[in-house]
Order: C-alpha cells, then structure tokens, then sequence
C-alpha cells in the first residue's frame, strides 16, 4: 500500500499537469477561431475559381487551334507525387497518426509505382525519415502562419514536375475541416488537373482566347488546392488539439477524484490502526 506522502505527491502532479492541459485547451480554441475564419474566408474563392475554370474549358474546348496544357495531359501513372501535410506539433489524439496510415496505406495500394513523398510538417517528416522512404523535399513551420507563397512554392515545384513529365500524378493527403469534433481525412489527386464540368453552357464574352486564360487559370488553380489544403489542416490540428486537451483535463479530474478517495480511505485504515494498537496496549497494561 502507497504511504500518504506518495499519494498527496501524485495528487499535486496531476493537478500540475491538468493545469498545462488546460491551459493548452485554451490556447487551441483561439488559434483555431482564427483558422477557422482564414478557412471560411477561403473556401468561397476557391469555389469560383473552380467555377471560372470551368466556363473557362468549356469555351476553350471549342477553340480547334488552342494547344494542350501540359497539366491536362494524362499519364499512366507509373511515377507518383504524395503530398502529406501533418502537423509540427503533437498530443492531438490521432490527428497525426491517421494521416499516416492513409499515407501507408497509399502507398501499400500502388504498391507497382514508384511513390515520392512531399512532406509538409514535422510528425510525417520525422515518421517517414526513420524508416528511409523516398523523399524529395520536406517543409517545417507553415501551419504557424500560412502563407499563400509557401505553399505556392511547393505547387510551382510539383507542376514543373509533371509538365517536364518526371511523375506521371500529384496526389495530397490532408485532414480537412469539418467541425470541432470531426476532421475528414482527404485522398485528392491534384495533378493531371480535373477541370470541373460544366452542365449548363454560358456564352461569355472573352478579351483574351479562352485557351490562354485556361493557360493561366490552372497553376493559379492548383496553386490554390495546396494552399486550401494547408489552411483546412490547421484548423483540423487546432480543433483536435483542443479535443484532446479537453479529454485530458477531464481525465484528469476523474483520477484525483479516484487518488483523493483513496487517500482519505489510507488515512482512515491508518487512524484505525493506530487507535487498536492504543487500545491493545492499554488492555495489555490491565
């Protein structure tokens, strides 16, 4: 049986550490009310892009001398791009390691192409350096303050990539936003482009051939993707955070609740120990 000092010792270290998962809970609710905003905020460009993109192609579909994108071009995919963006941080319950699995399981799926990892974050970083996967570049550091050039970088490296025709397909793993319980791991494949299709035929009126401005709707397009997603995993990582956190301060109160009964009732069998040992003593002196 633990003494009473070891008891009241571990009492206060939980109590230390419900403090830090508390405090930490607090700090992820309001970093993920501004992720959360850049988020919102960002969603609504990226649905009329894909929507300008795809009046666009309609018209540049009916110009018989417009040239063929590279981005467009559809290959076997013999050569694959993977895109995994995890977090810098951890104790964000699974967040980290779902994406992980999904990334492995990918990888196990096309197990008959040669899978090249972009790692955008610490965790997959780290995970994947220890057991030497393929790798061709990695990125620390974005999700504290998301930057449209940072992930514009990596898209412009990823297109010249596919239009050089050194991969045959981009694909990106990410957790996307949904609530603050709920985050949906997403499998997209972002290179050969897919311009959305248009059901309803406008009939705009162009300055420029809609071939050149399809031309340079896609890198922005694509540019976007990247971005979007970077912007989705943050606030994913800050909402599971703080679900964790709080799962963790709760926790915490049910284990000094549990502690506290189980030092009053070591104090109580002490106090009645030494109470029969003073009146054993003092029958034994009659």
């Amino acid at each position: 049986m633990a003494s009473l000092i070891d008891i009241r010792r571990r009492i206060r270290s939980v109590k230390n550490t419900q403090q830090i998962t508390k405090a930490m809970k607090m700090v992820s609710a309001a970093k993920l009310r501004r992720a959360q905003d850049r988020v919102i905020a960002a969603r609504p460009y990226g649905s009329m892009l894909r929507q300008m993109l795809a009046d666009v192609a309609v018209a540049a579909a009916r110009d018989v001398d417009a040239g063929h994108n590279p981005l467009l071009a559809q290959r076997p995919e013999h050569r694959i791009l993977l895109v995994l963006v995890t977090s810098d941080k951890g104790l964000a319950g699974a967040f980290n390691s779902n994406l992980i699995k999904g990334a492995q399981r990918f990888i196990l799926e096309r197990s008959d192409a040669e899978v090249t990892l972009e790692l955008v974050g610490r965790k997959g970083r780290d995970f994947f350096r220890k057991r030497r996967a393929r790798i061709s570049g990695d990125y620390t550091n974005l999700a504290a303050k998301p930057a449209y050039s940072d992930t514009a970088a990596i898209a412009r490296k990823a297109m010249e990539l596919y239009s050089n025709a050194e991969i045959d397909a981009v694909y990106m793993i990410f957790n996307e936003f949904k609530s603050v319980v709920a985050q949906k791991l997403i499998v997209s494949r972002v290179l050969p482009a897919e311009v959305p299709q248009q059901t309803e035929i406008r009939d705009f009126i162009f300055e420029q051939p809609p071939a050149q401005m399809l031309n340079q709707l896609i890198p922005r397009y694509v540019e976007m993707e990247f971005f979007r997603a970077l912007l989705e995993s943050t606030a994913a990582e800050h909402a599971a955070r703080m679900t964790a956190m709080d799962a963790a301060t709760s926790n915490a109160s049910e284990m000094i609740e549990k502690l506290t009964l189980y030092m009053n009732r070591v104090r109580q069998a002490s106090i009645t120990k030494e109470i029969i040992e003073v009146v054993s003593g003092a029958a034994a002196a009659e």
